[in-house]
């Protein structure tokens, strides 16, 4: 009888999307951070900037695509084209550096679990933080709209997220703005993913300037848009489509 020698599971190979739009200040660390942390496929989506973003970012080690079209969920969405066939999870995370990125092994420790891994940012203030108020009112509306709505209340709405890629392709993903996180979220409960949540701390961005909450009409118009998502996703989802809870 010969010896049964058990296989060990295979890593995930994940790829890291990073939607970018003059980031400069910051755009080193992030990348440079997940290369150290052995994620080999880093891609930067230059959005449009006018600074050394996209430079500093191919010098760090980052392959950079070019997104002319403004929008978070266009700059997402350019970055999953055309990906080796070998990645299997994708990973978003912002360039402001505000993202906790020590807390990915954590997150890869849960891939054989879960198929949607969030970062649920935890802060005291959010003057100490990356959180501004207009980022806070626009969580508290878009948590509250997905548990009446869809049944399920998410902590939080942060950018900083790992995704099954098949998954991710079964969502079918439309929004191409401020939109593209709550989508995300929105579908994977309708698909009946397996979703985890780990508290992450939120740090102050090294640079540069919040597209959306950085100011009080930026703040506006988050929160309008938040609303128009969840309508128009509900509607979407028709009187007959289950509502799946993980």
């Amino acid at each position: 009888m010969s010896d049964h020698i058990p296989t060990m599971p295979r890593p995930p190979v994940v790829a890291a999307i990073i939607p970018a739009l003059n980031e400069a200040a910051s755009i080193a660390r992030v990348v440079q951070s997940l290369i150290r942390l052995g994620i080999e496929h880093v891609r930067v989506v230059d959005n449009g900037s006018t600074d050394a973003t996209a430079a500093i970012a191919r010098q760090s080690g980052a392959v950079v695509l070019t997104e002319p079209a403004r929008g978070y969920g266009a700059a997402c969405w350019r970055g999953l084209q055309e990906l080796p066939a070998a990645i299997d999870w994708i990973l978003f995370c912002d360039a402001d550096g505000s993202d906790d990125l020590a807390r990915l092994p954590e997150f890869l420790q849960l891939t054989g679990q879960y198929d949607f891994i969030l970062g649920a940012r935890q802060s005291s203030s959010a003057e100490a933080s990356g959180v501004s108020w207009a980022q806070r009112i626009g969580n508290a509306i878009a948590t509250t709209g997905m548990a009446l709505g869809w049944g399920h209340r998410y902590r939080d709405m942060g950018p900083f997220r790992l995704i099954r890629r098949d998954s991710l392709d079964r969502m079918r993903m439309r929004d191409r703005t401020w939109g593209w996180t709550l989508e995300m979220q929105v579908r994977a409960l309708e698909e009946g993913l397996r979703i985890a949540e780990l508290p992450v701390r939120s740090l102050p961005r090294q640079g540069g300037r919040s597209k959306i909450g950085g100011s009080f009409v930026g703040g506006i118009r988050a929160g309008a848009k938040i609303l128009w998502t969840l309508a128009s996703l509900f509607l979407r989802r028709g009187p007959h489509q289950p509502v799946r809870q993980t």
